[in-house]
């Protein structure tokens, strides 16, 4: 694969477009009818109705009901400008279609498409990045229907210039039924920051021993440490300490030391250079000081539902919680905040709070609240327990012992007042004293 190299050296002055066209500006969007104006979508007031369900203490929340009335809150009432460090969302992604859960209740509708998907995208967009740390990331799930153009979208929101990364992970196994296309088995992440101060904790994975001999095949002779060989050079030339010469010899034509002659005479002191036949240098890596194989933007060990023995909760967009963890870790830290405002099965809260993150989580739909209460405090239930029917419960991460399963009409807070439906949940006699009437 080519790398590319500083521009500096380019003499040809032709340009691709005329310099009386070219005007220096960069920036592109996508235009459509009922396109609001950034400030426009921020004058948004909360309107519609929520619940508010406090999980383990006052910063780990659950809210039930739209979330761009709960964005809006956060932004206009609480203080949640610039402190959220981590959002990950698995939003709808604008196929025209109905989800069940695996016992077949309806989960949530699916039915934006076009303009209107991307503008109800955009307007959580708009919120999310306010509330976003300035150190902070927003990662967004989607498959290939929209996010060609959710990317755009965010271009324009967050700044091309902190777009970090285009995820492409394996969703499922080979799909052989396809009959005139390639199967489609695969989603996509979008990774964006909000500043180039973000928080990064590159993820590796652990080298497998036949991956050890093929990467690092050499043994030194006088450590007895398992080594690789990296080049000593790389694309481009300098003229500073880089491009000078070390030990009577220049970097190739058209490349420049990695490191200063001074440096590369203390590697070689510390028999970290190998020196070929010919007297061709090359660095000795070694394998003791590896951290382990980088993670690419490609995801293939991340699949969801694999087997009959995984724990899930039923939700149809139940994502695998290791993707969850992966992405938690590589971007936050203990006591960070973690949003999820299509919270869906509760897994990036469930995940977050494993990894002593706090955590906002936000849904409109009555299965998923329900589900993520159940998660909450009975615990996941083996893939295979919804084909047996297996009653047996797996206790649950969280704080909530139900004694009693209660039906409710309406819920009344004081600084603010909503309204639910009649529904079942799992909730624990603390809770219903502290929001039912």
């Amino acid at each position: 694969m080519a790398t590319g190299i500083a521009k500096n050296g380019w003499v040809d002055t032709a340009g691709i477009i005329p310099n009386e066209i070219y005007s220096g500006d960069y920036s592109y969007e996508i235009i459509y009818p009922g396109k609001y104006s950034i400030p426009q979508i921020l004058q948004y007031q909360t309107q519609n109705i929520y619940t508010e369900l406090f999980h383990n203490h006052d910063i780990n929340k659950i809210y039930f009901g739209e979330n761009l009335d709960v964005l809006s809150y956060f932004f206009h009432n609480q203080n949640y400008r610039n402190k959220v460090n981590l959002i990950y969302i698995d939003p709808p992604f604008g196929t025209n279609s109905i989800f069940q859960t695996r016992n077949q209740k309806n989960s949530y509708k699916d039915d934006l498409i076009g303009s209107h998907y991307i503008e109800f995208m955009r307007r959580r967009l708009v919120f999310l990045r306010e509330l976003l740390a300035d150190t902070g990331s927003i990662f967004v799930h989607l498959d290939n229907n929209m996010v060609f153009q959710i990317k755009i979208i965010m271009d324009e929101i967050f700044g091309s210039r902190n777009f970090r990364g285009f995820i492409t992970r394996k969703k499922c196994s080979t799909k052989n039924y396809t009959k005139n296309t390639f199967g489609n088995i695969s989603d996509y992440i979008l990774f964006y920051s909000k500043t180039d101060t973000y928080k990064w904790y590159r993820p590796t994975e652990i080298w497998s021993n036949e991956k050890i001999e093929k990467e690092y095949p050499y043994i030194d002779e006088t450590t007895g440490r398992r080594y690789k060989k990296v080049p000593l050079h790389a694309p481009g030339t300098r003229n500073g300490e880089t491009g000078k010469s070390w030990k009577g010899m220049l970097p190739p034509p058209g490349k420049h030391w990695q490191y200063t002659p001074q440096a590369l005479t203390e590697l070689d002191n510390n028999g970290e250079i190998y020196w070929s036949s010919n007297g061709n240098p090359r660095r000795k890596v070694f394998l003791d000081e590896d951290k382990g194989i980088p993670v690419q933007d490609i995801w293939l060990n991340l699949q969801d539902s694999l087997n009959q023995n995984i724990k899930i909760t039923g939700y149809p967009t139940e994502k695998n919680p290791y993707l969850l963890e992966r992405i938690i870790n590589a971007v936050s830290d203990e006591g960070d905040i973690v949003i999820d405002c299509f919270a869906g099965s509760g897994s990036t809260l469930d995940v977050a709070n494993q990894l002593g993150r706090n955590f906002i989580g936000i849904d409109n739909s009555y299965e998923a609240i329900t589900n993520i209460l159940k998660r909450f405090s009975h615990g996941l239930e083996e893939m295979g327990d919804y084909v047996n029917n297996n009653d047996s419960k797996n206790q649950g991460l969280f704080v909530f012992s139900p004694e009693k399963i209660y039906s409710y009409d309406s819920v009344i807070k004081k600084d603010f007042s909503f309204f639910c439906d009649t529904r079942y949940f799992d909730i624990s006699n603390d809770l219903l004293n502290k929001y039912l009437l």
